[in-house]
């Protein structure tokens, strides 16, 4: 099924027709369970990886933040239990409540797995598979035709308390004999294991975070702003919330801060984002027109920090240079 974000509140270039200058675009992929193959663009389905290639690995072991931790399979077996719980009572149209022997079957709050699990090579999970036939903001090296985002499963003190990153592009004829199973790792933060997702790309326009703005052009903004009945900038005209590729950052966790590649100190730009929400509370303004009453605002089951979104950024020098993230 399509996803469709319904037009802006209102046309922000009519009342200030400079902002058409700093206007970009993004691909909202709009994430939703299902399941895709490898052959597909989706967000945290199986990728389409090399046979003769490594899996990648993180080896922070210590270096990692554990608290609680748990398998793949469990993370998984208390979604479905949930996922359950849920349908039954949207069915019915009675108090949702688990049943007795689905009690039984989740661990409980205070469950987690043995530490030192994490002192082996942890397999990094996948985050995201995107063909750039499917994403009109795709922006790779000449020559390649996918992008691939991995993390590991785990909180990195050094990453600001947020999975670290890998991204990999690559070329589809070079993937003449795929791997058939990936490897799975032995424990994991269950807020950074995605629920396999089919994504429906759309792109949209964005402008700036206001506070990257010209100085004036955004305090003319604010002023405009009172004159609203509930209407924001921010929120409503400017940055689209969720899963995304390209299009701008929003800063409003921190105010902005730069973001420099680690090998050539360049201003790096905004690659994609994994996102906590695909739109704020049930009547937010970029909730999709066709999402079906009900429907959960974190389908993809991550959760980065509080709530916020996670940015990954590329250099614009070399796209061999590693990507930098930053929670928001």
């Amino acid at each position: 099924m399509t996803r469709t974000t319904p037009p802006r509140p209102l046309d922000i270039t009519a009342h200030f027709p400079e902002l058409s200058g700093y206007a970009t675009t993004a691909t909202r992929l709009h994430p939703r369970p299902g399941e895709p193959s490898s052959a597909e663009s989706s967000v945290g389905g199986p990728l389409l990886w090399p046979s003769g290639e490594e899996w990648p690995v993180c080896t922070d072991a210590d270096a990692h933040d554990v608290f609680q931790i748990q398998t793949p399979d469990t993370v998984r077996r208390s979604r479905r239990i949930y996922a359950a719980a849920t349908a039954r009572a949207a069915a019915s149209g009675e108090r949702y409540a688990l049943t007795d022997a689905e009690r039984a079957e989740l661990a409980s709050v205070e469950f987690t797995e043995p530490h030192d699990l994490v002192h082996q090579p942890i397999p990094l999970v996948p985050v995201a598979q995107l063909f750039r036939s499917d994403v009109p903001d795709f922006a790779g090296p000449e020559g390649t035709d996918l992008l691939q985002v991995l993390w590991c499963p785990l909180d990195h003190p050094s990453e600001g308390h947020n999975p670290k990153v890998r991204v990999f592009w690559r070329s589809l004829a070079d993937i003449t004999d795929p791997l058939m199973v990936a490897p799975t790792p032995p424990a994991v933060n269950e807020s950074y294991l995605p629920t396999p997702c089919t994504v429906s790309p759309e792109q949209v326009r964005e402008f700036p975070y206001g506070g990257l703005l010209p100085m004036q052009l955004d305090d003319r903004i604010r002023v405009w702003e009172k004159s609203l009945d509930g209407i924001a900038y921010q929120r409503d005209l400017s940055l689209a919330p969720g899963w995304k590729v390209g299009g701008f950052a929003d800063w409003s966790l921190t105010d902005p801060q730069p973001v420099d590649c680690a090998e050539c100190g360049s201003a790096m730009l905004l690659l994609f984002t994994a996102d906590s929400t695909e739109w704020e509370g049930q009547g937010g303004s970029w909730r999709p027109v066709d999402e079906p009453g009900g429907a959960a605002a974190n389908p993809v089951d991550v959760t980065i920090g509080r709530g916020y979104a996670l940015h990954v950024f590329r250099c614009p020098v070399s796209f061999e240079h590693p990507p930098a993230t930053v929670m928001q």
